[in-house]
């Protein structure tokens, strides 16, 4: 043999497999089944958000690292330690990807001039990223739902959100939320109660953490929030922020309240509530369930009426609220709430493929009648047998299978058997009035 036909002959050599890849740690695949939970609980915000008169805005995942290290304040957990933060190699522009949603809506409505005209209702729905340990309910990939009101000061809009949010609750059947409030005032109060609380937190100095001592005369407000059982002593003793508010801060405050008095919306106020970014003034909020563990808090906000200004714009009021979605999932899961049957009205079985043609054109009409209908479909050699087909059918959880036989086909027809009744009741329909039979199939058994 030649030591041509040898070469020709020779066994290829074997590649090497490709490794597997995997998602990043934290930044999780939603999928089906589990997607449709997302898609019912977004529609059912979009509904809500429709009947409040807000409208939506669909804004970048990535804006300049600046509007975040501006808006939320260089000494936040989220601008020290968990923002996604890179230079674009292109240009060398410093980007983040967003970790909260309101600096980058603010910096949309001032780019394009959104007030002009007057005040705005606004609302966001998407993924915010942060660089934190991943656990259950808070992820490096999670995602936020937010309402904003942007150009009107008074405390109806605050009150308005809020119930806006409690409204949400009652949509989703949620029950174990109950709302804190509490006032930031204005910049001269806190910075009046800022020098009374440094004061109080330099005669407990022995007690205070590193990461408090380090906060001490940056941001003193956020050890407030400290989760450290050692300072809680501390920090339960501190000088609150209610009693240095001055008249105009307390008749917002107190409108707010009287408001959600007026509507039925039970709450407790909070002195040590500050929420986490250095924007909020006056209103303050929380909804917090105790079906969650530490991870409590499945909805916040406040008023940020110097955030606009901050970003570049003319000075004006505003107000918003953030909801975290994975948490009011896993909040709807635990209180077993049950969701909508999202399962297909009808799957098709065919058992030979010459049925195909026709059984596709049924299925269209159905569709088109609002119908959702699932087709069985083959392997390529065939449709797979009868029994296999309705394993399927009853596996989709469709309420009914279409039975697209020979026998049928000949006389003009269709076999529709019910699924789930319990006894497998079947009937025949003609194929040549799909449309006025459609809707029996939408309607409960």
């Amino acid at each position: 043999m030649s030591e041509s036909l040898k070469e020709n002959t020779a066994k290829p050599e074997k590649t090497a497999k490709a490794q597997k890849l995997v998602g990043v740690k934290g930044m999780n695949d939603i999928l089906p089944p589990d997607s449709a939970r997302w898609e019912w609980l977004e529609g059912q915000v979009r509904a809500l958000m429709a009947r409040y008169a807000y409208r939506n805005v669909r804004l970048p995942i990535v804006e300049p690292t600046a509007l975040f290290v501006r808006g939320l304040g260089e000494v936040t957990d989220i601008v020290e330690k968990e923002m996604y933060s890179f230079e674009d190699r292109l240009n060398g522009e410093q980007l983040t990807l967003r970790p909260e949603g309101t600096a980058g809506l603010v910096r949309s409505v001032v780019e394009h001039n959104l007030l002009y005209e007057g005040g705005k209702r606004l609302y966001y729905m998407g993924p915010m990223f942060r660089h934190e340990r991943p656990q259950r309910g808070r992820y490096r990939q999670f995602h936020q739902i937010g309402a904003e009101v942007l150009g009107f000061g008074g405390p109806e809009v605050d009150a308005e959100l809020i119930l806006l949010a409690s409204d949400l609750w009652k949509v989703l059947g949620l029950k174990d939320v109950r709302l804190e409030l509490n006032s930031l005032g204005q910049p001269a109060e806190r910075q009046a109660h800022r020098s009374a609380l440094i004061a109080h937190l330099e005669q407990h100095s022995d007690v205070l953490d590193e990461e408090a001592k380090r906060r001490l005369h940056s941001n003193p407000l956020r050890i407030l929030d400290t989760k450290n059982p050692a300072m809680q002593s501390v920090v339960d003793s501190a000088p609150r922020l209610l009693d240095f508010l001055g008249e105009a801060s307390l008749a917002h405050f107190n409108a707010v309240k009287a408001i959600l008095e007026a509507n039925g919306v039970a709450y407790s106020i909070n002195p040590r509530l500050v929420r986490g970014m250095d924007y909020y003034n006056l209103t303050v909020f929380e909804f917090i369930t105790t079906s969650l563990g530490s991870q409590g808090t499945i909805c916040g906000g406040g008023r940020y009426d110097y955030l606009i200004e901050q970003v570049g714009g003319k000075p004006a009021p505003a107000v918003g609220w953030a909801l975290g979605v994975e948490r009011v999932l896993e909040l709807i899961k635990e209180q077993g709430e049950s969701l909508p049957d999202l399962a297909p009205d009808v799957y098709a079985i065919i058992p030979e493929t010459t049925a195909l043609p026709l059984a596709m054109q049924v299925l269209q009409t159905l569709r088109a009648c609002g119908v959702s209908a699932q087709m069985h479909a083959g392997s390529g050699d065939g449709m797979g047998s009868m029994k296999s087909q309705f394993k399927k059918a009853d596996g989709s959880g469709a309420r009914f299978a279409l039975v697209f036989g020979a026998e049928e086909l000949a006389l003009g027809q269709v076999a529709v058997k019910s699924l789930r009744d319990g006894a497998g009741a079947q009937r025949t329909e003609s194929l040549s009035t799909v449309s006025e039979w459609a809707h029996s199939l939408q309607s409960p058994l």
